[in-house]
C-alpha cells in the first residue's frame, strides 16, 4: 500500500465528509444513527484518521453529535423544497415546506421610498413608494430564514393589511397577487451578528444568500426579496432533462 501524503489525506477527508453530509441532510440513516467507525472504514475503504477527521468537520458544522457508549447520530434535519415550488410557480406537493408548513415573525411592514439599488432592479425611479416587509421564517418553530421584500403598488397596497400566517406564496395569494415568473440568484455569506441574533445561529455560520424578483402577470417586476436561509437547514432539489430540449 502506497503511503498518503499529508495533501491526499486532505482530500480523503473532504471527500469523505462531503458524502457522509450529504447521507446526512437527506436523511439515509435510519433512526438518525450513523454506522460505527469500524463500519465507516470498511464501506468507504478509509483508515480511522480519515474517518474520525470527517466526522468531527461534520460536528463542528453541528450535524451530527457524538455520545459515549451509544454512537454517532443526526442533530439537524434540513428542510427540502424543489425550486419550482421555491419559485412560487407551481402548487406545493403535500410534503411541501410551503404547505403551510411555515410561519412568519414579523420585523417590520411599512411604506418606504424605494433606495436606488432596489429601485434599479424594479426598473422604476428612485423614491418610488413601495411596502417593505421583512420577517423572519419559522419551520417547526425554528428560525430557518430571514427575508425583506420591497414590493411595488398597487401589489404592496394589497399586501398592506393582508394577515400573513404562513409563507410569502400565501401571502401573495391571500391578497389576491398573481405572479408569472420568479428568478433567483444565489450566493453563499457568513451570518453577521444580526442574522445570527434573528436565526438563532453563530456569527460566522454559513448562510445561503438569495435575491429574488418576482413577476406580476405582464412580465413587470413588483417584488425584490433579500433572503437569508440557514445553508445547514435547507436544501434545494432542482432535476433538469434532456427531453425538456428536444
Amino acid at each position: 500500500m502506497r503511503p498518503v501524503s499529508p495533501q491526499q489525506r486532505v482530500h480523503e477527508v473532504r471527500r469523505l465528509r462531503d458524502m457522509l453530509r450529504g447521507a446526512v441532510q437527506g436523511g439515509h440513516f435510519p433512526g438518525g444513527q450513523l454506522p460505527g467507525e469500524g463500519e465507516l472504514m470498511a464501506s468507504h475503504g478509509a483508515s480511522r484518521a480519515t474517518v474520525r477527521a470527517a466526522l468531527a468537520l461534520l460536528r463542528a458544522e453541528g450535524l451530527i453529535e457524538r455520545t459515549q457508549g451509544v454512537g454517532t447520530h443526526v442533530v439537524i434535519s434540513p428542510v427540502k423544497t424543489s425550486l419550482p415550488e421555491a419559485h412560487g410557480v407551481i402548487k406545493p406537493s403535500r410534503e411541501s415546506m410551503f404547505n403551510q408548513r411555515m410561519r412568519p415573525r414579523e420585523l417590520d411592514r411599512s411604506v418606504v421610498p424605494a433606495p436606488p439599488t432596489v429601485a434599479a432592479r424594479l426598473g422604476v425611479p428612485d423614491g418610488t413608494p413601495c411596502l417593505r416587509l421583512d420577517y423572519v421564517s419559522l419551520h417547526d418553530e425554528e428560525p430557518i430564514a430571514v427575508a425583506t421584500n420591497y414590493v411595488l403598488f398597487p401589489e404592496g397596497g394589497q399586501l398592506r393589511d393582508t394577515p400573513f400566517v404562513s409563507d410569502w406564496y400565501r401571502l401573495l395569494d391571500d391578497a389576491g397577487v398573481r405572479l408569472s415568473d420568479s428568478e433567483f440568484i444565489f450566493n453563499c455569506e457568513l451570518a453577521d451578528a444580526s442574522l445570527a441574533a434573528a436565526l438563532g445561529i453563530r456569527e460566522g455560520a454559513p448562510l445561503i444568500a438569495m435575491e429574488q424578483l418576482i413577476y406580476d402577470l405582464a412580465g413587470r417586476p413588483f417584488d425584490l426579496a433579500f433572503i437569508h436561509t440557514r445553508g445547514e437547514r435547507f436544501r434545494f432539489v432542482s432535476r433538469g432533462s434532456s427531453r425538456e430540449l428536444s
